[in-house]
């Protein structure tokens, strides 16, 4: 590949390598120069450009992404599509994932160009978590290079494999001796029970007994016998030895002791056993405790099916200091009685969706085109909201202010928060501001989608959030067929305060011009995203099974 300054005149089939903004259009970091394209830029009197030109044999940067993502795809882990280079690999359930690191390793020391980025070996995920990220740094890359990366990825064993989480059912016994509080021995079940119900278990009754061995194995037997696929001893006293009697109660079950002690701080004094096929845990003191400890990594493997025996537990030194001290402070201390299980998830940004249903409907007066309903008695806007309900955006806010009682009834108890725009009668940017104002303060961005827009389903509202990625500078994603810019269009947080200073009957549109290295396009299949339906005449161009019986 070629890379450096073209002159149109040599650039046709170029991949321009900066964005450009013309009087009527913008050509965006990327695009294939052709002539309609080169013509733009000529007329805008541009001479050459800074482009990227393939040699025969390179292949383009979404085409190996593509490529070199295909091994790595495993059960329980879907991709996303090839764009500007990357393909991103995410759960699809909760559980471990297992990451082959010298494969890895062996990736991405083919060649600079082709990178691959995963979560830690072992890390606790959540379903929709992000695991793993294949990149292709430059426009393209010789064809050769990704041949080799694929056969390395596809040799062999999986590099990544996702061990999901069964729900198994978990006994617990819990020892008590003089002077120890009830409150104690509560708050103990309260937190278990919380890490074993984030990992998709079920917590039996718990079981209390005499620090003593006997009665210890006894309630390990009933717990047996009422179905518990894990047992776990949480005792009134640390165990400080294999003899002591949390252990001793695991044998006279007739269990075995597999390994005493790990290498994880807090959580040394754990005791690994097992009853026959029956992980059997004595736990740790620090186990009591909501924050992370050594059990957080154990539970989750024993969860996802994976062994821990002897071999696992002292191969968790690395990465196992995990204790809080004044020289090396934790940001736990807002820990709650929720448990965290693991290392926390890095899961997907909270997207919210925003539908403007506040117009007065003026071009089809005196109807109101959002409550029209269609062949299945459904009304527009319910099913513009229906849409985005089915898609990955929440919450959903819905702004209202023409004949607003009659739009909140037409949605029926959906699960969306309606807010008004009390001047909505100024334009579209009073309707803006609402539905912008309303966003909770844990969304990173949300999405604006027109009640009069029902043709844009939940795929296509799933596909512009995919492609929204902070940190690779796509901040503001809108759609396009053709090459025209359409609706929904999706906003970074950052730009909520400018959006909140637009008056009159305008949207946010104009701002792209003023943030062009910002937005990324994705190109739609059809042309849903152009149309709206604001007047009788374009409603006998919905599907049939959209029209209005009466359109007006």
């Amino acid at each position: 590949m070629r890379f450096g300054p073209v002159p149109l005149a040599e650039a046709r089939g170029a991949i321009l390598a900066q964005s450009h903004r013309l009087a009527d259009r913008m050509i965006r970091k990327g695009a294939v120069l052709d002539e309609a394209t080169l013509a733009a830029l000529r007329a805008a009197g541009v001479t050459e450009v800074l482009a990227a030109r393939l040699e025969p044999g390179d292949v383009p940067e979404d085409i190996a992404a593509d490529r070199l993502a295909a091994p790595l795809v495993a059960p329980l882990l879907g991709r996303t599509r090839a764009a500007t280079g990357r393909v991103n690999l995410a759960a699809e359930a909760a559980g471990v994932l297992r990451v082959d690191a010298a494969k890895i390793d062996r990736l991405n020391g083919v060649d600079e160009s082709l990178t691959v980025g995963t979560l830690a070996d072992g890390a606790v995920v959540a379903a929709r978590d992000l695991v793993a990220t294949v990149k292709i740094i430059p426009f393209a890359v010789p064809g050769t290079l990704v041949s080799v990366a694929a056969a390395v990825a596809a040799h062999g064993d999986p590099a990544l494999r996702l061990y999901p989480f069964r729900p198994l059912k978990v006994g617990l016994v819990a020892t008590q001796l003089p002077g120890l509080k009830e409150s104690v021995t509560e708050k103990t079940i309260a937190v278990t029970e919380a890490r074993v119900v984030a990992l998709t278990g079920t917590l039996l009754p718990t079981l209390r007994t005499p620090h003593e061995t006997a009665p210890i194995a006894a309630a390990l037997e009933a717990l047996i016998a009422e179905g518990a696929d894990l047992l776990l001893i949480v005792g009134a006293s640390a165990v400080v030895d294999r003899r002591d009697v949390g252990p001793e109660g695991i044998r006279r079950a007739g269990g075995e002791i597999l390994h005493f002690g790990m290498p994880v701080d807090p959580g040394n004094l754990i005791c690994i056993g097992r009853i026959g096929t029956r992980p059997a845990l004595v736990l740790p003191g620090c186990a009591r405790s909501p924050k992370q400890n050594g059990i957080d990594l154990v539970l989750p493997r024993l969860f996802a099916g994976l062994p821990v025996g002897s071999a696992e537990i002292m191969r968790m030194g690395v990465g196992g200091l995990l204790k809080e001290t004044d020289l090396r402070p934790l940001p736990r201390e807002k820990a709650t009685a929720e448990a965290r299980v693991g290392p926390a998830p890095r899961s997907a940004p909270v997207i919210a969706g925003v539908v403007l249903a506040a117009g007065r409907s003026r071009r089809m007066a005196p109807l109101n085109k959002l409550l029209l309903a269609d062949r299945a008695g459904k009304p527009m806007v319910a099913r513009v909201v229906d849409n985005l309900l089915s898609s990955k955006a929440h919450p959903v806010v819905v702004v209202t202010g023409h004949q607003a009682e009659q739009v909140a009834h037409a949605l029926g108890g959906r699960p969306v928060r309606v807010v008004a725009a009390p001047d909505y009668a100024d334009g579209l940017s009073a309707s803006l501001r609402a539905g912008i104002a309303a966003v909770p303060p844990e969304a990173a961005a949300a999405i604006v989608c027109l009640g009069d827009m029902p043709l844009v389903t939940g795929r296509m509202i799933d596909r512009l959030l995919e492609a929204y990625d902070p940190d690779e500078g796509r901040l503001i994603v809108l759609p396009t067929f053709r090459g025209k810019q359409g609706n929904p269009m999706l906003w970074d947080r950052r730009f909520f305060p400018e959006i909140l200073r637009i008056t009159g009957d305008s949207g946010a549109r104009f701002l792209l011009g003023q943030h062009m290295e910002n937005v990324a396009e994705v190109e739609m299949a059809d042309d849903a995203v152009l149309r709206d339906f604001d007047t009788a005449e374009s409603l006998t161009t919905l599907p049939p099974r959209l029209r209005p019986a009466t359109p007006g």
